[in-house]
C-alpha cells in the first residue's frame, strides 16, 4: 500500500510540474471528452442494464 502512495505522489509531481506547460491544457482537453462520455456511458447503462424480468 505504501508503494502505491509513493507511485501516485511521483504522478502527482510529475503532473504538478508539467502543469506549468500547455501539455496541462490539452490534458484537462481530454479529460472534459472523456468525462462527457463516461457520463453518458453511464446513464445508458443504468437505464437498459438491469431490467427486471
Amino acid at each position: 500500500m505504501l508503494g502505491w502512495a509513493v507511485l501516485f505522489f511521483i504522478f502527482a509531481i510529475a503532473a504538478g510540474i508539467l502543469g506549468f506547460f500547455t501539455l496541462a491544457s490539452a490534458a484537462a482537453g481530454i479529460a472534459k471528452i472523456l468525462f462527457f462520455v463516461f457520463l453518458i456511458i453511464f446513464v445508458v447503462s443504468l437505464i437498459f442494464g438491469r431490467r427486471r424480468v
